[in-house]
């Protein structure tokens, strides 16, 4: 027994010398529980059925665990890094196509004067800003978060990016981002006897948006664009968004504009999804968000409706799409600052555009950062 407390004291200290010129944190989210989903109605004009009953997990948040750490440089410099790393908890598989650190993996300097330079895989501004001001889901809980109808916002992360952030100037905040692929290597630039060019098959990217966010009142503007030499896409969204909280209840709206694309699908079932980094010419599709949130005890209520209104159908495409709405009810309820529990409720009708396919999902689960 004192061999054992000698030990953890020795380790104590060394960590303690460690520390003291760099600092490192491990942290990560468990998030799991019990829920039901069904899709059905027809797809292209034939019938589709598809249900689940049992395990959940990744609703609220997207389980993970990470390392984050800076190092003191000095005259306010500090050197930063973050490794995140996405799994399944009812498998224990990795997430994000099994990348190691799929979710996050950035290296960079900052300084509490002008910012911070990142470089690496991390998410675009659209999923940084506009979840946090107008969904009151968070950009979480699968079908109700923002991203289903504003495409850009959907948690979306891009490969090789350098991306730069002002500091907070009393509530506003500005950043911009460029990607020199957005998923995967970067391919070369080579010329060999008329052979593709595999730099033409980058995909390139631009983010860039502004956030306020001081007291009750929160706005941001966003846009996100990609363009793809290899079949000459080149799609793009913008938004905007406000949010008031009056105490006793939170109420947000947000509208863009989704054009030539699409950029982070959603999974209703079973290969049913609308596709990741997609180029479609000629497509054209508004987005409506109108949220609501309400303290109730130790615990939130959470509701919002959102609509994806194509007002135009890709070039060649035969038939008519329809607009996509999803209604979304949840509570979360704090068992402590590290622990809660939660309910969702969410019904999407004319899911991915089709005019006979409904999504309902409902669970409860529990989550737990550390």
């Amino acid at each position: 027994m004192k061999k054992t407390l000698l030990a953890a004291a020795l380790i104590a200290g060394f960590a303690g010398v460690a520390q003291a010129e760099t600092s490192v944190t491990l942290y990560g989210i468990l998030d799991g529980g019990i829920g039901y989903q069904k899709v059905d109605g027809k797809v292209d004009g034939v019938d589709y059925e598809a249900k689940k009953l049992g395990g959940i997990n990744g609703v609220q948040s997207g389980n993970r665990w990470g390392l984050k750490g800076s190092e003191d440089l000095g005259d306010g410099l500090r050197a930063i890094f973050q490794l995140e790393s996405g799994f399944d908890l009812g498998t224990a598989n990795s997430a994000q196509g099994g990348r190691l650190f799929g979710r996050q993996a950035t290296l960079g300097l900052a300084g509490d004067a002008w910012g911070e330079l990142t470089g690496g895989r991390q998410t675009n501004i659209g999923s940084k800003y506009l979840p946090g001001i107008v969904d009151p889901f968070g950009g979480g809980f699968g079908q109700a978060n923002v991203g289903t109808s504003f495409s850009a916002a959907n948690t979306m992360r891009w490969d090789n990016t350098v991306m730069y952030q002002t500091p907070n100037f009393s509530g506003f905040q500005f950043g911009v981002g460029y990607s020199f692929n957005v998923n995967g290597g970067e391919g070369w630039d080579v010329d060999f006897a008329g052979q593709p060019n595999p730099k033409d098959s980058n995909g390139k990217g631009i983010t860039a948006g502004l956030r306020y966010a001081n007291g009750p009142i929160g706005v941001v503007a966003t846009y996100d664009q990609i363009k793809i030499n290899e079949d000459d896409s080149n799609f793009k969204q913008w938004s905007l968004g406000g949010a008031y909280d009056f105490e006793v209840v939170k109420a947000s709206l947000a509208f863009g504009q989704t054009r030539d694309g699409w950029f982070q699908g959603t999974n209703f079932g079973p290969d049913l999804g609308t596709g990741t980094f997609i180029g479609a010419e000629g497509l054209k599709v508004n987005s409506y968000l109108v949220g609501l949130s309400a303290p109730v005890g130790n615990g939130k209520i959470l509701a919002s409706w959102q609509m994806a209104d194509p007002t135009s159908t890709p070039d060649g495409f035969v038939g008519d799409l329809d607009s996509q709405q999803v209604y979304s009810l949840g509570y979360t309820y704090n068992l402590s600052k590290r622990t809660n529990v939660y309910a969702i409720g969410s019904y999407a009708k004319h899911a991915l555009f089709q005019d006979d396919l409904d999504s309902t999902l409902v669970g409860v689960g529990l989550r737990h950062q550390f």
